[in-house]
């Protein structure tokens, strides 16, 4: 759910700074079209994240089946 809002969040960003630009406002289309750019980022951070965390998860229930299977 985090990486969509962080990824709504990028391309809104990215559509105000083509707004400045329009406007002819380079400077604060510079500045948002980099927030844009960081929230993209972080919205990937956080897909890295839960799949480390899946995968993590999965790694610990196939160990304790391995020990299961053992006794």
């Amino acid at each position: 759910m985090i990486e969509r809002i962080w990824i709504i969040l990028a391309a809104a960003l990215v559509i105000v700074a083509a707004a400045f630009l329009w406007r002819n406002n380079v400077s604060a289309a510079f500045v948002t079209a980099t927030l844009g750019a960081v929230a993209w980022f972080l919205s990937y951070r956080a897909q890295i994240r839960a799949r480390l965390a899946a995968t993590e998860v999965d790694a610990e229930n196939l160990e304790t089946n391995e020990d299961s299977h053992e006794k």
